[in-house]
């Protein structure tokens, strides 16, 4: 028991300090696929010290030094095996002294930390589209391969083989650890917005797992994406994104129950909402709008948010200004998970026939084939409308398909609630 604890601990930290402590050893080493095979290594070493020696008092702290140690072996091992070839030998002792061990050397300087560098390589032009940001999922958010393919509706070897040959592609090139400059940095904001908008989501909604949120996740989104609001303020897709993940925040305190359990938006105590968060979500989507260059596909959304955040009640909600906010981001930004929320929308502003009208001309849609929200909205239109059996129907349908297990348990009591002496007056 004591070792399974222990184990939990170190896959616990691990998924919070995994990133910072890959981004440092990058700038060791300078190659991002070496970097992580020392992690992993330092990893190791926690496993098979940790359960006979005890958890350390600082075990990030630890992991980074393990990290490091083995990192310095290396380059140390690097320079004997080349002492005969003066300029790789020079370039070998320069990264020795850059990387002289010390802890307490903080993560952060001038524009960037080794973090937002990290991002800036794995979204590097060099790779497709779909390897930056499986990439920079894997090595900045520490997600799985799997929960990585189902961000994305792929399937698990596609997203390991992306990864595989993104780390080739990028030592091959000797891709440099640094944040892009000037034109360059415009070019590749695109991709680290996206890879900060999935990290942020599966820290907001856990894919899989035994939590409904993973806040680490969303704490780490939030902040890489200030920092990227300081370094491109013209920018107004990068306010856009930061105030969504504002003011989606601000609703963490209310989003569990006092076991941790889903509570779902319209049923929130909005008291519990964090005000300064909304404050900051607010001011960034006014910078995003007062650069006068269109709301992209980020500003509208946290436009979206900052309608229920201006809510004081639940009824009070905008409905309509919501669903027409959706139907800009479904002409900007076609997918059929924009049209499944516009359902929503439509539904709470013009009753639930209209948005189980749209809903059914999903059913058919590949990409939704397995996605859980599918029926699980379904079966709020249907419960909504009387039509029990069928809500129940589509309520355990979406339990089965979801691998969260306390998304899992609030669509099985929305199953358990769809009888006529079960179902509650004034829903």
């Amino acid at each position: 028991m004591k070792a399974d604890a222990t184990h939990r601990a170190i896959e616990a930290v691990w998924r919070i300090e995994s990133a910072k402590i890959i981004a440092v050893l990058t700038r060791m080493l300078r190659d991002v696929g070496l970097a992580e095979e020392m992690a992993q290594e330092a990893l190791v070493s926690a496993l098979e010290t940790w359960p006979e020696q005890g958890t350390p008092d600082r075990p990030a702290a630890w992991l980074m030094t393990a990290g490091k140690n083995k990192a310095l072996d290396y380059l140390r091992h690097q320079k004997l095996k080349h002492d005969k070839e003066p300029e790789l030998t020079y370039e070998i002792e320069g990264l020795l002294q850059d990387a002289a061990p010390d802890l307490e050397r903080t993560l952060d300087d001038n524009i960037g930390d080794d973090l937002l560098r990290l991002i800036f390589i794995s979204c590097h032009p060099v790779l497709s589209m779909e390897a930056r940001v499986a990439l920079t999922l894997r090595l900045l958010g520490g997600l799985t391969t799997d929960e990585i393919a189902r961000a994305f509706f792929v399937a698990e070897p596609t997203v390991a083989q992306r990864i595989v040959r993104a780390k080739r592609t990028l030592t091959e090139a000797k891709v440099p650890f640094e944040v892009p400059r000037g034109q360059e940095l415009v070019e590749r904001l695109a991709a680290v917005l996206q890879v900060l908008y999935l990290i942020y989501n599966e820290g907001y909604s856990a894919s899989a797992g035994a939590d409904w949120m993973r806040p680490a996740l969303c704490e780490e989104a939030l902040r890489l994406g200030r920092i990227l609001a300081e370094l491109a303020p013209g920018e107004p897709e990068v306010h856009g994104l930061v105030a969504l993940m504002e003011i989606q925040s601000s609703r963490a305190r209310a989003r569990t129950d006092a076991q941790g359990n889903p509570v779902l938006l319209l049923e929130q105590d909005r008291a519990r909402w964090d005000q300064l968060l909304i404050r900051r979500g607010l001011a960034a989507l006014d910078r995003a709008e007062r650069l006068e260059r269109g709301l992209g596909p980020y500003a509208l959304q946290a436009a979206i948010a900052a309608c229920h955040a201006r809510a004081r009640k639940a009824e009070d909600t905008n409905w309509e200004r919501i669903a027409a906010l959706y139907d800009g981001l479904a002409a900007l930004q076609p997918s059929p998970v924009v049209d499944l929320n516009r359902a929503v929308a439509l539904s709470m502003a013009f009753g639930p026939a209209v948005g189980l009208e749209l809903a059914d001309t999903l059913l058919n849609e590949p990409a939704l084939k397995n996605y859980h929200l599918l029926p699980s909205v379904r079966g709020d239109f249907l419960f909504k409308l009387g039509r029990l059996a069928e809500a129940r129907t589509e309520f355990e349908r979406a339990a089965e398909l979801t691998q969260n297990a306390r998304e899992r348990g609030l669509l099985m009591a929305r199953a358990a609630a769809c009888t006529p002496l079960a179902r509650p007056q004034n829903r």
